[in-house]
């Protein structure tokens, strides 16, 4: 028996990557976007593809894709952020798997990412695998993780072979932005759990010495240098995002910031 796909998303000023998204999934029984106050044209382009939408002022990252995966009505329900792509073969593939019952309650699907301008295939980057598709009511999102909150399920998952294009950081401004965005709350987290580095050697090694051996691991032991300047550019300021949020959570635990 086929099954109905609802899309669940949430948006905040996203005219720019809507469009483009929703246009990949306009055959998708149901669309749901739950918006935190858009003031561009992000709900008039919701429905114009026949969305349906809400308010929902933003409390946290897995809480607020939560609210969306609790407003879909359909069978299966696919993950989706704005600046998210389906291929036309993921397109087929989740179609083809929907036509009857599936054989796993969730799935697995390869993303690749478009960062710099390129599209990074090396350095741990890909495939950036994401439980992205479920059933209805089989997986919730943590919540009061920060930004990178992921679908939890338990049972037996299955892996789709197509891709999902990111288009995640187009220019460096922009990836810097969401780097020090992301550094700051996730340095309230840190500090939460009282992960301060308050020791010296502690301090060191979060600060200094884990950013620089993520840099070696991931640009010369995973092949990051193949991805070329762009790749180099990814890992180095990879690294620098490390260091950024354990110095923000050591000043945080100093009470400085």
């Amino acid at each position: 028996m086929s099954q109905t796909l609802s899309i669940a998303m949430i948006a905040m000023n996203e005219e720019a990557n809507l469009p483009r998204t929703l246009e990949s999934v306009r055959w998708a029984d149901e669309i749901v976007i739950v918006d935190s106050g858009s003031k561009d044209r992000t709900l008039e382009i919701a429905h114009s593809f026949g969305a349906k939408t809400k308010f929902n002022a933003i409390v946290g990252h897995g809480e607020q894709k939560n609210v969306a995966l609790d407003l879909c009505t359909s069978d299966w329900i696919l993950l989706l952020d704005a600046d998210e792509v389906l291929t036309l073969e993921l397109q087929n593939e989740i179609r083809q798997l929907l036509a009857s019952e599936p054989k796993f309650g969730a799935y697995w699907i390869p993303r690749l990412n478009l960062i710099f301008g390129r599209w990074v295939r090396h350095g741990g980057f890909y495939p950036d695998h994401k439980l992205r598709l479920f059933r209805r009511g089989a997986a919730r999102l943590s919540e009061g993780v920060g930004p990178h909150s992921t679908p939890q399920f338990a049972g037996p998952k299955g892996k789709l072979k197509h891709d999902m294009l990111h288009f995640a950081y187009p220019s460096l401004t922009i990836y810097l932005e969401h780097m020090n965005r992301y550094s700051s709350e996730i340095a309230k987290l840190l500090q939460k759990k009282g992960r301060t580095s308050n020791s010296l050697w502690a301090f060191l090694w979060n600060t200094v010495a884990n950013p620089a051996a993520t840099f070696i691991y991931n640009y010369f032991f995973r092949l990051g240098f193949l991805d070329g300047r762009e790749g180099l550019l990814l890992h180095l300021n990879h690294a620098v995002y490390i260091h950024w949020k354990f110095i923000k959570a050591w000043r945080l635990g100093q009470g400085k910031e």
